[in-house]
């Protein structure tokens, strides 16, 4: 059976075996699946901004047009050795698996395919057919442990040029590891925020992961998010007026945002209404929230959202850079992301 153990996935992924054309990356951590997929399809040396080398299908265009991935992988490169074929958000839709096996039995020698997939439960129909083919293989992405959460650690503050302590540490990793792009998500915060200091201390952890400041941040954050901004402005100065830093509402917001990427991955991939994503959030959405985050939701996307993160890390970084001007700076972030909240509604 080709299939490989959690903690034997990266370093196969270092030095991938050619016997295995077909591979099956999947798992509960939604971002170090998607984190691995493409280190995978970087790995093939093959161009990923050349659609004629890597062909991009979603699982549901595999579902609607039977075939359509044996038709593509049969397909004869024109500008390479190897094609590239790369299936996203694959549950067990029957076309896919059936597909899959047929490749299987007669596998591709110039094409290699890769199927980006989600939680699939032992004995599930995608995952069963992959593991029991000799030509492909099946990588298991679970919530990161003590060592694999110590080693993105290390990765992320290594290339911001920073130490952490070992109480600071401590903190971070009692914070960190449902979803490896939330944990990157949350360390290039923490960098960000770090930037001139040549060490992490406990104090800089709390001050961004730690709960107190997410307690104290909610009602500005959902303003943010739900296109509250008349509501966001009163609330922020509220805020400041207290001896706040401004800093913390960026830092949380950002921090939500994360959240809702993750919920809205779930609800692309399985075709999942707003209020079954929140209810199966991990961590939980506290109660008293889920219908401002449902509604959050529902006006944000996958592409919104991630311009949002993209703003808010810009703002992080120039309320550090400028520290005599962090309050417009995060202002008018933020104000700008409300705006948007309510464009959604629209």
């Amino acid at each position: 059976m080709a299939q490989k153990k959690a903690h034997e996935v990266d370093r196969w992924l270092a030095r991938p075996e050619p016997e295995y054309p077909i591979v099956l990356i999947y798992g509960p951590d939604r971002g170090l699946v998607s984190e691995r997929s493409r280190r995978f399809a970087q790995g093939t040396g093959l161009p990923l901004d050349d659609p004629f080398t890597v062909v991009r299908l979603e699982a549901g265009e595999v579902e609607q047009q039977p075939g359509r991935l044996s038709d593509e992988v049969r397909t004869v490169p024109m500008f390479s050795d190897r094609r590239l074929i790369w299936v996203k958000s694959a549950a067990n839709q029957k076309a896919l698996v059936a597909d899959v096996a047929a490749l299987i039995k007669e596998p591709p020698t110039d094409c290699i395919v890769l199927i980006e997939g989600g939680d699939l439960r032992k004995g599930a129909g995608l995952r069963s057919t992959v593991e029991g083919g000799k030509n492909a293989m099946a990588l298991p992405c679970y919530a990161d442990d003590g060592r694999g959460i110590d080693a993105v650690i290390d990765e992320a503050l290594e290339k911001a040029g920073l130490r952490i302590a070992l109480d600071a540490r401590q903190a971070l990793k009692a914070n960190l590891g449902g979803d490896r792009l939330a944990t990157r998500g949350e360390l290039e915060k923490l960098a960000l925020y770090c930037t001139g200091q040549s060490e992490i201390s406990a104090e800089d952890v709390r001050l961004l992961i730690g709960d107190v400041a997410g307690l104290s941040t909610d009602e500005a954050v959902d303003a943010v998010i739900t296109g509250q901004f008349r509501d966001f402005d009163s609330t922020f100065k509220r805020f400041l007026s207290a001896g706040n830093p401004p800093f913390l509402i960026l830092s949380a917001t950002l921090r939500q945002i994360h959240a809702l990427q993750i919920m809205r991955r779930a609800m692309d991939a399985n075709g999942q209404p707003a209020s079954s994503a929140v209810a199966s959030a991990r961590p939980p959405v506290f109660f008293s929230r889920r219908k401002i985050v449902e509604t959050a939701l529902t006006r944000w996307n996958a592409t919104s959202l991630q311009n949002a993160a993209d703003r808010l890390q810009a703002a992080i970084l120039r309320t550090r850079q400028k520290p005599a001007l962090a309050e417009p700076i995060a202002r008018q972030a933020l104000i700008a992301l409300a705006v948007e909240g309510a464009r959604g509604r629209r």
